[in-house]
This record gives C-alpha cells, sequence and structure tokens, in this order.
C-alpha cells in the first residue's frame, strides 16, 4: 500500500510516499480503507517534534527517540471497513466509519489497522468522507472547550485562533449557545468567520484584544501565544479562560489564578468519548454545523500539504484525499 512516511524528525522534505506493507488486523482490530485524512498543525509539530516540554519526553519515547518508529504520521481518518479482526462485533466489511488513531497515528496510509473501539459509524448519504475526517481533532477539541467554559446565551465569546480546524468548529459550537461571539485571526480569514456567525472580528496583526480595553465571559486560547495575565484582566468577573494549547507555565499560573480570583483557567484535555463524536455527527448530518474545508490534497502531495498548514494559510481544514489504484 502507499503510506507517507517520515524516516526523521525535520521539515517537509522527510516525507517521501512509499509502498509499505498492508496492515493486518489482530483479534480486536479492524482494518480501515482509509478515503479520507487531514494535515493539522498538530501533525506538523509531531514532523518536526516541536512539543511542549510537558509532554516531550514521554512522546519522544512513545513515538522514537532519534527517528519516528512507524513514520506513518495521521491523527484523523475517514474511510470503509475493509476486514475485520475474529473477536470483532461492532463492524462489518463496508461499514463507512471515522475516527481518531490516538498517539498509534497512521491515518496519511491507504489501510490502517486499529482497535474497534476508535472507529465511529457515519451516514455518507448525509456527510461525505471528507467532511468526516475533519471531526476526530477539529471537532472534537472545540467541542471540549465549548462544554468545559460553560456558556450560556447572551455570553461574550472571545476565540483566539478562530480560523482554524478547531476554532472554525468552536465559533459554531458558541453561537448555538446563543453566545456573543468575537474571533481572533488573520485578515484573509475574518471573511470566513463572518459568514460562519461571527458578531466581531479582529486582525490579530493590528489589534492585540488583551490591549483593546474590551472585556468577555469566556476567552478560547486556541494557539496560545497571548500574554496570560493580560488575557485573565480581560475577562468579566466569573468569567472563564480556556488554554487551548497550555504550557507548563500556563497550567501553573491557571491553577494559581483558578484558588486567588473568581475568575477560572482551564486547560484539560479532550478525551475520546464515543458520545461526543456522536454528537457532532448529529449535528452535521442535521445541518446545524458546517465544517470548513479550506484545501484538498492527495496523498502524493501531502508535503505540500505540510508547507501549506505550517505557513498559518489554512483556513478550516486541510483534507487529504487518498486514492486506491491496483498496483
Amino acid at each position: 500500500m502507499k503510506a507517507v512516511v517520515c524516516t526523521r524528525y525535520g521539515s517537509p522534505d522527510v516525507i517521501q510516499v512509499l509502498e509499505v506493507p498492508q496492515p493486518v488486523p489482530k483479534a480486536n482490530e479492524v482494518l480501515i480503507k482509509i478515503h479520507a485524512s487531514t494535515v493539522t498543525a498538530g501533525d506538523c509539530e509531531i514532523r518536526r517534534f516541536d512539543i511542549p516540554i510537558l509532554f516531550w519526553l514521554l512522546l519522544r519515547i512513545i513515538l522514537g527517540i532519534t527517528k519516528p518508529i512507524s513514520g506513518i504520521f495521521g491523527q484523523e481518518y475517514a474511510g470503509q471497513i475493509e476486514s475485520v479482526g475474529n473477536k470483532v462485533t461492532r463492524f462489518k466489511k463496508g461499514d463507512p466509519v471515522f475516527g481518531p488513531t490516538t498517539i498509534r497515528l497512521g491515518a496519511h496510509a491507504q489501510y490502517l489497522a486499529i482497535p474497534e473501539s476508535y472507529p465511529n459509524l457515519f451516514a455518507p448519504e448525509k456527510m461525505t468522507y471528507e467532511t468526516a475526517a475533519t471531526i476526530a481533532t477539529g471537532g472534537l477539541n472545540a467541542l471540549h472547550f465549548i462544554r468545559r467554559s460553560t456558556i450560556q446565551a447572551g455570553e461574550k465569546v472571545l476565540i483566539n485562533g478562530a480560523g482554524g480546524s478547531i476554532g472554525t468548529y468552536a465559533l459554531q459550537f458558541a453561537k448555538s449557545h446563543g453566545a456573543l461571539v468575537t474571533c481572533v485571526d488573520s485578515i484573509n480569514k475574518l471573511p470566513m468567520l463572518r459568514e460562519l456567525g461571527a458578531d466581531d472580528v479582529i486582525d490579530y496583526a493590528q489589534v492585540d484584544f488583551t490591549r483593546n480595553g474590551k472585556t468577555y465571559d469566556v476567552i478560547i486560547d486556541i494557539v496560545g501565544k497571548s500574554s496570560f495575565s493580560r488575557s485573565v484582566k480581560s475577562l468579566n468577573p466569573n468569567g472563564r479562560y480556556v488554554l487551548g494549547n497550555p504550557t507548563v507555565t500556563g497550567m501553573l499560573r491557571g491553577l494559581v489564578t483558578s484558588s486567588v480570583s473568581n475568575k477560572k483557567v482551564i486547560s484539560q484535555f479532550a478525551a475520546y468519548h464515543t458520545e461526543a463524536f456522536e454528537f457532532i455527527r448529529g449535528q452535521i448530518e442535521e445541518g446545524k454545523v458546517k465544517p470548513v474545508i479550506d484545501k484538498r490534497f492527495s496523498l502524493d502531495q501531502i508535503a505540500d500539504a505540510h508547507r501549506y498548514v505550517e505557513g498559518g494559510f489554512k483556513a478550516g481544514n486541510v483534507v487529504i484525499l487518498v486514492a486506491h489504484q491496483q498496483s
């Protein structure tokens, strides 16, 4: 099968598309014929191993000390069940599924063997494979941030880094709660955010939201590059500050802030719960949420996809279309 292989950590130039053995599912695994995957900012961080210090050593051991162990990255997928292990009961050949790969990675390939607890069913007549492939990272994390921040109707919410895979979902979930949402991102993404329902938009290159004198009930900082202290000061009493990309320092300061003030700092990571995936799937199938797909690349173009995402150009999601051809 074709797979995207990284033989070392580094720039997009380390990526190669090679022929590798097709995986064989174990007794409790399913083999998925992948139709679509994505490239996220997280994929780029893993490729160059630009990992926060809190997780650096653990992930270096898991993924590979001197070079990637498997070399096949990719965190989310959508495809069809090709075959199942003899202990699998949830799925059968041909079932359309989407889901995360978790720390196993491996979605940038034509086939993926994964435990049967990972995939989730969806209806292709209501949602494309491309759309389903965006749920497990952007959709799941956005829903987690919105739920943890306990947004109430009429509250003012600011999303910093709203134009990416997580932010575009978070904007729509926040609006569904009746929030007044301000989105911060680069100027080229602001019209798209307006179309998705943003009440106000800020070009981060022109305005620092922590210095403009405005305050919010909830700040969701996906990019994690704003001043911690000024962000907390930009909260209303009883406000919530969500660290979407927390550092060790930010988490420690968050614990102190939450304990000595009426403002709450949240840095908990999203868990892979089936209920959350089913909720997001339902929202998309009912037309209540619209996943944003910026560009589509083939598996052979994945190095270009990494360059595009790494350059900060991505508005919403970048999807990888996985073609299956007879060798």
